[in-house]
């Protein structure tokens, strides 16, 4: 199944009284395929709260009647602050056919939020630019064992023919390679933040540590340890957002030129330098090899300026030249 998806995002406050019309007009307006996400403030033990309240009950009849599907399982969403307790009550509702496709998941960090942030995954592709082909890290090779084992013996060399010889010494030295030099995982980095450092870092861990032992220990004295480790965490990223941004400005003057200037507009972005090609999507295939990806090129290429696709006259005048 290949079409849009209408992302509706949908707030029901507490204390308000939705009507069962208002809900059903707002799924009838909808165009198809679609998926709601909010908080609807809705408890029901049929997405993993404990009791059920009649928001809860209006939402249960709401997917009834219109023969809808939960995205959610029974993982907690929301923190109450006040009374220290979790709840579920962020939903994400869709058709029964978009149901095989799509994962939804719960992270564990509420980024200084109570709501914990709900990761709705497609399970009909991967795609290509979450991954990078991996590579060697060369300064952490071990050289002496890729020696000893790029060993290339000259008589199977002699007595094999060019194809066979060349397959054989490309076999040994990526084989000793992948024994002796690791790789990058291949997963694409996160956004580089310019102004992230080792104190925020230190602050972010503190904070998420206290966060665990608060979340398994839901004690007073470890809710004020969370909550002065939170505060302590955002002044030291705001701190250190300021001064970025300070250095950031000081750098831009008169006579800077504009490729120095967009290299900075693109570092503070967080955007690679790297321009290379890592993965090439051709005739469905993936292709990931540098050799593959030349090859298409070329192929490519060599398709496009071949004779066969010269106008008439072109070829005519090229045949009586």
């Amino acid at each position: 199944m290949q079409s849009l998806v209408t992302l509706c995002s949908l707030y029901l406050p507490p204390n308000d009284r939705v009507s069962r019309t208002d809900l059903n007009n707002l799924i009838s307006q909808l165009p198809s395929p679609f998926i709601i996400l909010g908080d609807l403030n809705g408890h029901s033990p049929f997405w993993g709260s404990t009791d059920a309240n009649t928001r809860g009950l209006q939402i249960e009849q709401l997917l009834a009647d219109h023969n809808l599907c939960l995205l959610n399982s029974d993982e907690k969403t929301h923190f109450h602050l006040p009374t220290r307790t979790f709840h579920s009550v962020d939903l994400a509702i869709c058709p029964p056919f978009l149901l095989p496709f799509f994962n939804l998941t719960v992270d564990n960090d509420l980024y200084n939020s109570d709501h914990f942030p709900l990761i709705i995954t497609d399970n009909r592709h991967n795609p290509t630019n979450s991954y990078r082909p991996p590579k060697y890290v060369l300064n952490a090779a071990n050289w002496q064992k890729f020696t000893s084992l790029a060993n290339i013996n000259s008589e199977t060399i002699k007595s094999s023919s060019i194809e066979q010889a060349l397959s054989y010494i490309v076999k040994t030295i990526i084989e000793a390679a992948d024994s002796s030099i690791p790789k990058t995982s291949g997963k694409r980095r996160k956004q580089n933040k310019p102004w992230w450092n080792a104190d925020c870092q230190q602050a972010y861990k503190i904070q998420r540590k206290a966060w665990g032992i608060f979340r398994r220990y839901p004690t007073t004295q470890n809710f004020i340890n969370l909550k002065k480790s939170r505060a302590e965490s955002r002044k030291i990223q705001l701190r250190s957002r300021r001064a970025s941004w300070r250095k950031f400005i000081s750098g831009i003057t008169s006579t800077i030129s504009s490729r120095q200037m967009w290299t900075k507009v693109k570092k503070a972005s967080g955007v690679s330098n790297s321009n290379a090609i890592s993965v090439l999507i051709h005739n469905g295939q993936t292709i990931s090899s540098l050799k593959g990806i030349a090859d298409s090129i070329a192929s490519t290429l060599a398709y496009t300026c071949s004779s066969q696709n010269y106008p008439r006259q072109i070829l005519n005048n090229k045949i009586n030249a």
